[in-house]
């Protein structure tokens, strides 16, 4: 497989940016929805994007990658292999939160980078950040391989998207395509 050199044209080639009418994890509605499993499976694509987070913050010491399951396990490992350190990830608890389980922790003052696949309204990023904080990590950065918002998102820790990929999407009440009946597709694990 040859390395390519946009962050879109993996996504394009590897078939994992879908149109319709999906249901986002957010509960938000949305024509258009990156399907990162389509890239991830691909060992040599996701070397490529995890390349472009660990050469943003290959200067911050950092000493742990964190991502949330299920995608940010796959990032996790690779940013951690990448960068020579341990890569963990924060599973859900109950309806809301994430916590380390299976044996990982964060010492404190350890220094910390979050992953994340596509970021969209940032509620699995806050959930590792309380999880990190709540063990006395010292977060350095987020990575991501889409930041698809429709505006930022401020965690008060430096962002890095390997592709800005804004994309328009609805509350269930407001969505034009529910009004116009086009069938909703819940995807993936989401």
């Amino acid at each position: 497989m040859r390395f390519i050199n946009s962050v879109e044209e993996i996504f394009e080639k590897s078939g994992a940016i879908l149109k319709g009418h999906f249901l986002l994890a957010s509960g938000l509605h949305s024509p258009v929805y990156w399907e990162k499993f389509q890239v991830l499976q691909f060992p040599n694509y996701t070397e490529q994007l995890c390349r472009l987070i660990t050469s943003h913050f290959f200067k911050q010491k950092i000493q742990v990658v964190a991502g949330p399951t299920t995608g940010g396990i796959i990032l996790a490992f690779e940013v951690a292999r990448q960068l020579g350190v341990r890569g963990i990830f924060a599973e859900k608890v109950g309806t809301s939160g994430r916590a380390f389980r299976r044996g990982f922790s964060i010492k404190p003052g350890e220094r910390v980078l979050i992953v994340d696949d596509i970021l969209t309204t940032g509620s699995s990023i806050r959930e590792v950040v309380a999880a990190v904080m709540a063990q006395g990590g010292v977060i350095v950065g987020i990575g991501v391989l889409v930041d698809r918002s429709e505006q930022a998102v401020e965690f008060g820790f430096p962002l890095f998207s390997c592709h800005r990929g804004q994309t328009i999407t609805y509350t269930p009440e407001n969505c034009p395509l529910c009004a116009a009946q086009i069938p909703l597709v819940k995807p993936g694990g989401s």
